[in-house]
Formats: C-alpha cells, structure tokens, sequence
C-alpha cells in the first residue's frame, strides 16, 4: 500500500471511498469531544473528504494532509475556496478560508504542523491503510500530537478473507491495541452490511461499523 497506489487511484477517478455527503456519525457524535469551536482539527488522509467542510461549518480552523494534489485541488474547487499554495520541505501547502491543507507525507508531519491541533477526526485513514501500516500511523499521530489531543475515530470491522481492502478490517482489540494507554469510549457499533450491497455481492457476511471516542 504504498504512495502509488493512491495517487494511481485519484488519477484513475478511482475513489469509491469519497462520500457525496458529510458523514452523518460525524454530526451525531462530533460534539461529545467537547472541543470549542476555535479548536484547530486534524483530519488525515482527507482526499477531498466534505467532512472537512461540515468542521469549518462548525467553526473549527481544518489541517488536512493528502498525498494526491488533485484531490486537495478538486476540494478547493467545490468549495469554492481561494487557497493560497507554497512550498514548505517535503510539502505544498495550501492555505486559506479556515484551511491548511498538506500535500504530501503523512509520516513527513511534524509536531510543529500539529502544535495547535486539539481535536482528530479519522473517518477513512485508518481503515485505508494495511495491517502492516496501522501501527506506525497510530505512533506517528501520537508522537506530534500536543498533550490533550480528542479523536472521533470510525472504523469497520468484518472477515477480512472475505474481500480484500481497502476499507480493511479493523477489530476492536486492535483498535484498543494501537490506542493504549489512551482513554478509548465506544460511542456506536452497529451491523451496516444492509447499507452496502455491493459488500454482500462480493461475499460479505457481517460489516460491522463502531465510532470511538478517544483521548491521550
């Protein structure tokens, strides 16, 4: 699951994972994080994710970091947005209207493009990478994070031998795994098969979506 795949998947329009609409468990659970509205808010792996633009509605300054430019450009468009671009080591950056958006690595982050991110919502980031990668994505989004950080974090759950990802399967225990020593609250767990037929015709059984709360 390396960079090219993505950016091979973006430049193909091959992006099943991008939503039409925000998310509706992002506006049922967002405010139990209790975050002000000034309260700057992560969201990795965005694409051009419109749940991005249901946090600015909300107030909330937006940092995205993306590997396809043509994602984070496709967003600026549809939303109208005049963003300024410059170039910042291994990223460009645009800027503008409440957002800063990073095109580039996510592991290339620093604590200092974080310093004032207080809240993380992870809808499709976890879930898109491997087995192999989660672990690393987890540390690495804990170690630049400051101290106080709150997640909203949505993940599917199933067996995984019957479909290969992306979305990949992530159980509970692993969830619980990458997060521990963190205050981790199950907000929401429920059977979403019935909303993806496409799943079942490919052999699916069971699709199991939960919602997490998570703080450091």
């Amino acid at each position: 699951m390396e960079a090219e795949f993505w950016q091979e998947r973006w430049a193909k329009g091959e992006t099943g994972f991008h939503k039409s609409r925000p998310n509706p468990l992002l506006s049922r659970w967002w405010s139990s994080l209790g975050l002000h509205t000034a309260a700057p808010v992560w969201v990795p792996l965005c694409g051009k994710s419109l749940d991005m633009a249901w946090l600015r509605e909300q107030g909330h300054p937006v940092v995205g970091i993306e590997l396809a430019r043509s994602a984070l450009e496709s967003f600026a468009a549809e939303q109208r947005l005049q963003l300024g671009w410059r170039e910042q080591g291994e990223f460009a950056i645009g800027e503008g209207e409440g957002y800063c958006l990073y095109c580039g690595d996510f592991f290339a982050l620093t604590a200092e493009d974080v310093a004032r991110v207080e809240g993380v919502y992870d809808r499709a980031a976890l879930i898109a990478l491997p087995e192999t990668m989660r672990g690393p994505y987890v540390e690495h989004m804990r170690q630049v994070l400051p101290a106080g950080w709150r997640l909203l974090l949505i993940t599917l759950d199933y067996a995984q031998a019957e479909r290969p990802g992306p979305p990949f399967s992530v159980p509970d225990v692993e969830v619980r795994t990458l997060f521990s020593g963190c205050l981790i609250e199950l907000l929401e767990e429920k059977d979403v098969l019935d909303d993806h037929p496409v799943f079942r015709e490919q052999g699916m059984t069971r699709l199991q979506e939960r919602v997490y709360r998570i703080s450091a």
